[in-house]
């Protein structure tokens, strides 16, 4: 794995992402409750303080809980909940070194069809539905890993220019239209919630009314 990515907006932290499959994934992991470009400069940034070229999982996965969380607790911060995120890259770490050897990309190496990538990705921990299929539409529409069906498997995300994840981000404006994207879902959730809230409301007040009326 040796490409071109422009997720953190930073050379030297997307050049990690492009060459390390670890790095990847703890970029992915690590998007969600700040914003993308934070998150996948998170990897290059735990190498730097862990002295290392790359992450290695073996090591990870061995190291102290609590000095693993304070070295992502340093500042600047690698996310926002730096302790909760330590403890998901050691869990995931983990995983890999007990099922693939701490080898990241064997989760998506000779894998046959798009359904199956999917699944193991799910199992990652810390890896949701939503989350495997935003990765799995990276590798393949960046990563060059697109076994049969990979764009149905990864959904609205495996869509061309859909501009909906960091599956789609090549540059400032790319990572523009996501933004966007995600500003747009974000505020029909909202007036959702809202809509939500005055029907409640409104039912409330009709119940109160009838029994009022019926007294």
């Amino acid at each position: 794995m040796d490409v071109t990515l422009h997720l953190a907006q930073d050379p030297e932290a997307d050049a990690l992402l492009g060459r390390s499959p670890l790095a990847a994934l703890t970029g992915m992991l690590l998007d969600q409750q700040i914003p993308m470009e934070w998150a996948f400069k998170g990897p290059r940034t735990i190498a730097d303080r862990l002295g290392a070229a790359d992450l290695d999982a073996h090591d990870i996965a061995a190291m102290d809980p609590e000095a693993f969380a304070a070295l992502l607790s340093e500042k600047p911060a690698v996310h926002r909940y730096p302790g909760s995120m330590a403890k998901r890259i050691q869990q995931l770490c983990q995983y890999l070194v007990e099922h693939y050897d701490g080898d990241a990309e064997a989760v998506w190496r000779g894998v046959g069809s798009g359904t199956e990538l999917l699944r193991r990705l799910e199992e990652l921990p810390g890896f949701g539905k939503q989350k495997a299929q935003i990765f799995l539409a990276l590798l393949g529409k960046q990563l060059g890993v697109a076994p049969t069906g990979w764009q149905e498997a990864a959904g609205a995300y495996g869509e061309p220019r859909s501009f909906r994840s960091v599956a789609d981000i090549t540059g400032p404006e790319s990572l523009s239209k996501v933004r966007a994207h995600k500003q747009e879902l974000k505020a029909a959730a909202k007036a959702a919630k809202s809509a939500k809230s005055a029907t409640s409301a409104t039912s409330a007040k009709s119940a109160t009314s009838t029994k009022s009326a019926k007294k």
